[in-house]
């Protein structure tokens, strides 16, 4: 269960920072292009006014999950120079008190963004498509360009803060029962196999044998001069 919510982290992150750069290059695109005059007669009529406010929507959004996946996989900067310096059992508890702490402040902003956008037109969004009252609820604003309700762009504040809390939540049982915390490799490919990678003795013997036989094609070459 946690590996298919780490794959669609992932997935979510990828496809939001892909979209977006597309989408910026198809406005880029599109502005320039219609400055030309062979062009103008066929993209002035295309609309990509909508183009930036999208995408400043999905950079928030790749944002606070980036954020989720930088608690699991270690990225977040941290300054422990002082903690490292502690005998073992004090740093394990001050690591410990911070994911703790962690996990408190990001559930509470989790609560109060499900607040706002539960009164900022979720409920009245909600209780309309069940066929309820929706009481002293209102719709709520609309986004300038797009026209959506802001209760959907504002949705990333609470999933964001509730997966990022639960992402130190799961540091923090690791680190209690392992004593390690997540460090990210930048030199790892996922994919890529233990079993790919040659030992320090093994490049050497290819090494060698590359070596030999660019020496005997030369000693040959050589020869026949």
């Amino acid at each position: 269960m946690l590996r298919i919510l780490d794959h669609i982290e992932e997935w979510l992150i990828a496809f939001l920072i892909g979209a977006a750069t597309l989408i910026i290059f198809l406005s880029v695109a599109h502005r320039y292009g219609a400055s030309i005059d062979a062009l103008y007669p066929y993209l002035a009529p295309i609309n990509m006014a909508w183009a930036q406010e999208l995408t400043i929507y999905m950079f928030v959004w790749m944002a606070k999950f980036g954020a989720a996946y930088g608690v699991r996989t270690g990225i977040h900067v941290g300054v422990d120079v002082l903690i490292n310096k502690l005998a073992t059992p004090l740093r394990n508890k001050f690591v410990l008190f911070g994911l703790a702490s962690g996990a408190s402040f990001t559930a509470i902003i989790g609560s109060l963004g499900a607040y706002f956008v539960w009164h900022n037109g979720m409920a009245y969004a909600t209780l309309t498509a069940l066929g309820l009252e929706t009481g002293n609820y209102f719709e709520g604003p609309v986004t300038p360009d797009l026209e959506w309700s802001t209760w959907i762009i504002y949705l990333a504040i609470p999933l964001g803060s509730y997966l990022m809390s639960f992402r130190f939540l799961q540091v923090f049982v690791s680190f209690w029962k392992t004593g390690e915390l997540p460090v990210h490799d930048h030199a790892h490919v996922e994919g890529l196999e233990d079993e790919t990678q040659l030992s320090v003795g093994e490049a050497l013997e290819v090494t060698e044998e590359r070596e030999h036989m660019h020496g005997g094609r030369a000693s040959s070459k050589g020869a026949q001069q």
